[in-house]
C-alpha cells in the first residue's frame, strides 16, 4: 500500500486521481469520485491499471459493492481499456459510455484492431494487455444532457465531440466542476511552471474535428465551472486561460496541418512543425529548455496527434 499511496492524490469533493499507470508516471489518471458512501469511476485506464483502482478502493475504504457507476468519457484505450475488467469486479455497477461507443465496449474486436493499427501489435500488448468484453445490460447509453445521480450529487452527461464522436463529459451540477476526458486536452504536471498550467490539444486518430472542439470547450465553460479534471493529468484550475489558449491550439494544430497537405514529406514536415509549435509554447510558458527532457514528455503526442491530423486532412 506504501508504494500505491505515491500514486493517488486526494481533492476536494471526495475526488481522488489514481496513477493508471500508463507508459510514465501521471500521464493518465482515473478518478475515483465518493459521495455519501456510493462511489463512481471517471476513466479506468488500461487492463492493467487495474491494481491501482482496486487498491485505491481499499485505501479509500469503498466496497465494491458500493460502485454505483464506470463512467468513460470515451472508448480510447487509454480511457476505457479497464472498463471490463474492472466491470468484473463490481457487482452493483453500470458502465456509462457514449451511444457511439457502446458497441465497442461490448465488443471490443474493431476497438482492439484500430488501437493495433495506431500502434503495432507488440506495442498495443505491452499498453493494454487483454480487453474484456461488457455486458450489454450492464451498459448505461446516455442521451446528451443525461442525469444521473451519485450519493446526493447531480452529474450531467453531455455530449462533447471534436477529439472524438463518442466522447462525453460528466458536469458535476453541486460541485462546479467537470471531468473532461479529453475535450479540455492535456495539461501534464510535469509542465507546471511555479503552479502555472500548461495545456495543449489532443488530436489522436480518428474523430478530430476543430470547430467541433472549440464548440466543446466553449460549452464546457458555458457551465462555469471552478475546476476541471482531466484524464491527462487530474485538476486544472485556470480555467479562462486554459480555455483560450485550448482553443487558439487548436487551430494553430489545424492551420499546421492545412499548411502541409499536400507537401509530398507531409508526415515529416507535421511532426517537424509540431514539435517546434508546442516549444515555442513551452518556451513562453516559462519551461526549461532541456531538448532531451522536452523530447521524453512530447514526442508520443507529437507520433499521434500528426496522425490524427492526416486523418482529418485525408477526411476534410
Amino acid at each position: 500500500m506504501q508504494g500505491l499511496a505515491a500514486k493517488l492524490a486526494d481533492f476536494a469533493a471526495g475526488i481522488t486521481a489514481i496513477d493508471a499507470d500508463y507508459v510514465r508516471p501521471r500521464l493518465a489518471a482515473s478518478h475515483l469520485v465518493v459521495d455519501g458512501g456510493r462511489a463512481a469511476f471517471v476513466d479506468t485506464g488500461t487492463t492493467l491499471s487495474l491494481p491501482n483502482l482496486l487498491g485505491a478502493m481499499e485505501a479509500k475504504g469503498v466496497d465494491r459493492a458500493d460502485v454505483d457507476w464506470v463512467l468513460t468519457t470515451h472508448v480510447h484505450l487509454d480511457h476505457a481499456g479497464g472498463a471490463g475488467a474492472l466491470m468484473r469486479e463490481l457487482p452493483n455497477a453500470r458502465c456509462a459510455v457514449h451511444p457511439r461507443g457502446a458497441r465497442h465496449l461490448a465488443e471490443p474486436s474493431k476497438l482492439i484492431a484500430g488501437s493495433i493499427a495506431v500502434y503495432g501489435e507488440a506495442r498495443y500488448h505491452a499498453l493494454y494487455g487483454d480487453i474484456v468484453p461488457i455486458p450489454e445490460e450492464r451498459l448505461f447509453v446516455p442521451d446528451d444532457g443525461a442525469r444521473i445521480t451519485l450519493g446526493k450529487r447531480s452529474l450531467e452527461l453531455i455530449h462533447t465531440p471534436g477529439h472524438a464522436l463518442h466522447h462525453y463529459c460528466i458536469v458535476d451540477l453541486d460541485h462546479g466542476l467537470i471531468f473532461s476526458g479529453d475535450t479540455f486536452g492535456i495539461s501534464y504536471r510535469d509542465f507546471d511552471v511555479h503552479g502555472r498550467e500548461f495545456v495543449m490539444p489532443t488530436t489522436t486518430p480518428v474523430h478530430f474535428d476543430p470547430d467541433a472542439l472549440c464548440a466543446s470547450v466553449d460549452r464546457l465553460m458555458s457551465y462555469q465551472p471552478q475546476k476541471i479534471y482531466l484524464t491527462h493529468y487530474s485538476e486544472v484550475r485556470d480555467l479562462e486561460r486554459l480555455a483560450r489558449e485550448m482553443k487558439d491550439r487548436v487551430q494553430a494544430f489545424a492551420d499546421l496541418g492545412r499548411r502541409f497537405r499536400s507537401a509530398p514529406d507531409r508526415p515529416a514536415k507535421l511532426r517537424k512543425g509540431m514539435y517546434a509549435m508546442l516549444c515555442r509554447w513551452l518556451d513562453e510558458h516559462g519551461f526549461p529548455d532541456d531538448d532531451a527532457k522536452r523530447h521524453w514528455l512530447l514526442d508520443d503526442d507529437v507520433e499521434l496527434n500528426c496522425q490524427g491530423l492526416e486523418v482529418w486532412l485525408d477526411r476534410a
